[in-house]
């Protein structure tokens, strides 16, 4: 067995006992390996080990693999910040797209979707820590953003996504993992349908066991999978 074989065996054992934890099915959490600046080979090896969901952070080096691994079925998400004028490329491309932080990002991925014939999904990607380096909407706009959605000819909002403050320790980002599914929650009871809330995109490589506890469907786990990544200059 490839060491990314390995790896990817590895994580779905702890996204098993994480989920088993938290009184959920093992299927209930699907895992994205994030492939962001690993080779295609990369991918091909993680494909052969069963892995079908796989990450990138920007369009253009997903197209780029998206173009290599054509013949392969593979679901690729956009992870990382979506600029706007990206969204034409962006709509028809990804199955999901968790980067979704503002109405007018909303409109633009569904309109280069349904002019492309694609119906991606789509998760709003929520700021509850304020953090000037980080994206997404604020906890009070994601109403008005989840509420836009249901205007969308294409584009279908399936749940919302969380990039918490960085921490070494897992337990230091339990608590954003939970206001996320309470926020969840929250939508829920001002009127968005739950089907369009069902996912919670939170969890990586080093916290993604306490995320799936508190209430994760997909975590997103890159270094635990490929291993470190070569800083670029």
């Amino acid at each position: 067995m490839s060491r990314i074989a390995s790896n990817v065996a590895a994580v779905r054992e702890r996204i098993a006992a994480a989920a088993e934890r938290a009184g959920r099915p093992h299927d209930s959490v699907l895992l994205v390996a994030v492939s962001k600046t690993f080779p295609v080979d990369d991918v091909r090896a993680a494909f052969e080990a069963g892995q079908r969901d796989f990450g990138e952070n920007k369009v253009q080096e997903a197209l780029q693999k998206i173009g290599a691994t054509a013949e392969l079925p593979i679901r690729w998400h956009l992870i990382g910040h979506l600029q706007s004028n990206k969204a034409r490329k962006a709509g028809p491309a990804f199955a999901a797209i968790h980067s979704i932080d503002s109405i007018d990002l909303l409109r633009r991925v569904d309109a280069a979707a349904a002019e492309a014939g694609a119906a991606p999904e789509v998760l709003i990607q929520v700021d509850l820590a304020g953090e000037a380096t980080k994206h997404g909407a604020a906890a009070d706009e994601a109403l008005a953003v989840a509420e836009s959605a249901r205007e969308c000819r294409a584009a279908r909002l399936a749940g919302l996504m969380l990039l918490p403050p960085w921490s070494e320790d897992p337990e230091a980002t339990r608590p954003y993992f939970r206001r996320l599914r309470e926020l969840r929650d929250r939508l829920v009871a001002q009127g968005i349908a739950p089907s369009a809330l069902r996912e919670l995109s939170m969890g990586m490589s080093h916290d993604y066991d306490v995320a799936i506890e508190e209430g994760a469907t997909i975590v997103r786990v890159g270094t635990a999978i490929f291993g470190q990544r070569t800083v670029r200059t």
